[in-house]
């Protein structure tokens, strides 16, 4: 279970995914004020929710614990290739809402009369989870024809 690369693979999709979950994805700053959007929230420095981000917070969540799940169910590959399929249109979508809320974000301080923003590195890792889901399901594909070839010599 766990020697197999798409393990590993899938094991890295979850570590990057709680990162992206817990950490700052971005900043906004303007008049002596300071804004973090986080997974759930847009927050100001002293902890006030501006806008509320769950749906964000959601779809990071699942994109989290689907891949540590799919390593579980070594013994069906096929459902390993659907679930990761289902992980890279999750990853997807977590990047399109870190755009939205992102954008969102900009709005909010733009009305300031000095603002600036800023990304942290964990906005990117919702892209960069999506290549390790991609060679997971590749690599669970590749055991399935081995799987098959060796089924048929007997």
């Amino acid at each position: 279970m766990i020697q197999r690369i798409q393990s590993l693979y899938l094991l890295i999709i979850t570590v990057l995914m709680a990162v992206t979950l817990f950490s700052r994805l971005a900043w906004f700053g303007g008049e002596g004020q300071e804004f973090g959007l986080y997974a759930f929230a847009l927050k100001g420095a002293d902890g006030e929710l501006l806008h509320p981000a769950v749906y964000l917070g959601i779809l990071l969540s699942l994109a989290a614990v689907l891949p540590m799940v799919t390593i579980f169910l070594y013994r069906r590959r096929m459902l390993q290739i659907r679930l990761c399929v289902v992980e890279m249109v999750l990853l997807v979508g977590s990047a399109v809402m870190e755009g939205i809320y992102y954008y969102l974000g900009c709005r909010v301080v733009s009305e300031l009369p000095f603002s600036t923003h800023g990304v942290g590195i964990s906005i990117v890792l919702p892209v960069v989870s999506l290549l390790f889901a991609w060679l997971a399901s590749r690599a669970i594909f590749r055991d399935e024809l081995l799987v098959r070839s060796v089924d048929r010599i007997r």
